[in-house]
């Protein structure tokens, strides 16, 4: 059956005709030459596969590769990012360590002037045998050193070191911080660093020596490098325009002068005084703070410039009088708003006064004061202009003998004579001294009947430094480790040392110093040396400085109260005997004509004092010369109580 069967199935297949045969056979040879081409194709595809699966693997191993050596990388960059934070955090660590302890070199303050007295500002600042020196100014003489101009620091210790001088920084143009400059300059050559103002005031002073400097014009916000130094100057507000502190970094520490300052929020220039620099200073850290202590005796604060303005409108629309205003030439925006207000007002500008003749061309050539040329007249030809049409702006306002305002109360100035009804405002406050020379010259002006302002009646001045709320504000903002109190005679010194103390401050950080004593700051630790530098005063009479002493003006004092006697004698060089009668001169003692009866004594004396001499003695000329002012200073005492100079003058034939 399965062999019929398959016969059958054979047979059925033959039966099925010529062409089917032909196709099948056809069909068997497809199918074959299909198997025959399936298994090529088949392996062509399996090997595809094998070299896909590969290329596959390949990439697997690739990508794995790229896996690890990316995380190699990463596992290296995070190990150097850890190896660079450690490195930073190390790098800060030895900052602050270094910070912290300083560089262990010395970084020293020496004032030389300005502290235990008002004017003559002058500070060191020295490290690694580098210095910058902030201000260099004159003082004025006291009362009893007769004949002297102005007084001066001593540069001895900056002679000594000229080579180390780096730079002299200005705070600002004030006499009492620019005025020894021309005297420093003859010792030293050296840059100086201030505003525009204060460099043409510098410059004007050095005309007048017949000197040139090597002056560099800077602004508020300038950081310089002097050497080791790293300056950066800081926008203050004074009675000056572009005044500055000084922020002074090196290795060994941070030190912030802020020269002369007051807070003004309102200021007629529109610049305000930088206080979030400061603060950021503070944020720093300040080692040592120098600051102005002049005002440190006033509670609250030092009124805006802008009260002078209301209380001058005033002034000026109640008067039609002549106008005259004496103020410190330095006080520029002040004289602009005089100036604008007499413009106002209709009337014509004129200067008088040799430092304010100078100082207001010079702020017109810098641009500070833009008033026309139109507007002002000359000083010798203003009796031309009507009263109620002329405003006259001068010197004087200290009472200074040979100022203009002075020179017109003694009725000695060429141009202006002063009539009943003229009104003089002195705008300024009187400098601690010369008080008596203001009254002096008030009294005079009232005796012509002219109508004075001053600031005690009147806001027709405020002052230029900061009272006491104001250097609270300047300590918390700044927040020194060491506080040196400058800018003040010492009881402002002490006052300023317990507003410190009184803020919070250790007592052991603050520091009163004198002139010449040093401030040493060695691993962020601080220690005075005293007398470290020579600081006498230098007292400059005419051209010559340095020359007049304390025996001088010991001399000179005794002159101005008591007098000179001369003894002038001829002797015997043989026989020590007189030649002819003694001459008895005086001067300033008393008027030898009304008083021949105690010329005539004195004369005794002379004779008597002789014969008291041996021969030898008397042919010694020390000592006859002790011999006669001995006897004399004894006789006019006894008669008169007085002590003049005695000059015995011996010649000898």
């Amino acid at each position: 059956m399965e062999r019929v069967n398959d016969r059958n199935k054979t047979g059925s297949r033959k039966s099925n005709g010529p062409a089917q045969a032909g196709t099948g056979k056809n069909q068997r040879r497809s199918r074959s030459s299909g198997r025959k081409n399936a298994i090529p194709e088949r392996a062509r595809k399996g090997g595809n596969q094998k070299s896909d699966l590969k290329e596959t693997k390949q990439n697997i191993l690739n990508t794995g590769d790229k896996r690890q050596n990316q995380k190699k990388q990463n596992q290296n960059q995070d190990q150097n990012r850890v190896r660079s934070n450690k490195q930073k955090r190390k790098d800060n660590a030895e900052q602050r360590r270094r910070k912290q302890k300083g560089s262990g070199d010395p970084l020293r303050i020496i004032p030389l002037g300005g502290l235990k007295e008002i004017g003559k500002n002058i500070t060191l600042i020295e490290f690694r045998n580098q210095i910058v020196i902030v201000d260099c100014g004159f003082s004025f003489p006291e009362d009893e050193m007769f004949g002297i101009d102005v007084v001066i620091p001593d540069f001895t210790y900056i002679r000594e070191n000229a080579s180390k001088i780096k730079g002299l920084l200005i705070t600002h143009g004030h006499e009492d911080h620019i005025g020894g400059v021309p005297y420093l300059l003859k010792e030293i050559n050296v840059p100086i660093y201030g505003s525009a103002l204060a460099c043409g005031l510098i410059e004007n002073k050095l005309a007048e020596h017949n000197m040139k400097a090597d002056l560099h014009p800077i602004q508020a916000g300038d950081v310089l490098t002097l050497g080791c130094f790293t300056v950066e100057a800081v926008r203050t507000n004074h009675s000056i325009p572009d005044s500055m502190a000084f922020s002074i970094k090196c290795d060994g520490g941070h030190v912030l002068h802020t020269g002369d300052f007051k807070v003004d929020y309102t200021p007629l220039d529109g610049k305000r005084i930088n206080l979030s620099r400061l603060a950021e200073l503070g944020d720093e850290g300040v080692d040592v703070m120098l600051c102005d202590s002049t005002n440190v005796l006033r509670s609250g604060y030092t009124p805006s410039e802008k009260i002078v303005i209301d209380s001058m409108n005033q002034i000026f629309d109640r008067t039609d009088k002549r106008i005259i205003i004496a103020t410190f030439s330095s006080n520029i925006y002040r004289l602009k708003y005089f100036m604008e207000a007499s413009i106002q007002h209709g009337r014509q500008i004129a200067v008088s006064g040799r430092s304010m003749e100078k100082c207001v061309r010079l702020a017109r050539e810098l641009g500070y004061l833009d008033v026309p040329e139109t507007a002002f007249v000359d000083i010798r030809r203003i009796n031309n202009i009507p009263d109620s049409r002329l405003t006259i702006v001068t010197t004087g306002s200290q009472g200074e003998p040979m100022s203009a305002l002075t020179r017109m109360a003694n009725d000695n100035h060429k141009a202006v004579k002063l009539k009943k009804g003229d009104v003089v405002v002195f705008s300024s406050s009187p400098i601690p001294g010369n008080e008596k020379t203001i009254t002096n010259v008030v009294n005079k002006l009232f005796e012509k009947h002219v109508q004075v302002f001053q600031s005690d009646s009147v806001d027709i001045h405020v002052s230029g430094h900061a009272c006491k709320e104001e250097l609270k504000l300047m300590h918390s903002l700044v927040r020194p480790k060491y506080f040196i109190p400058a800018h003040g005679e010492y009881r402002h010194l002490v006052e300023h040392a317990q507003l410190a103390e009184d803020l919070g401050m250790n007592k052991g950080n603050v520091f009163i110093l004198s002139n010449g004593d040093s401030l040493v700051i060695r691993n962020k630790q601080a220690k005075m040396e005293p007398k470290y530098a020579p600081a006498e005063d230098v007292l400059v009479d005419g051209y010559g400085i340095g020359d007049v002493g304390n025996v001088v003006l010991r001399d000179r004092k005794q002159l101005s109260e008591a007098g000179l006697i001369v003894i002038s004698a001829a002797v015997n060089s043989r026989t020590g005997e007189l030649m002819a009668p003694p001459e008895l001169i005086t001067r300033g003692f008393i008027y030898v004509k009304e008083n021949g009866p105690l010329i005539e004594e004195a004369t005794k004396v002379v004779y008597n004092a002789m014969d008291g001499l041996s021969r030898n003695e008397a042919k010694d000329l020390q000592t006859l010369k002790g011999a006669l002012k001995d006897a004399m200073r004894s006789f006019i005492f006894k008669k008169t109580r007085r002590n003049p100079v005695i000059l015995p003058v011996i010649l000898y034939v």
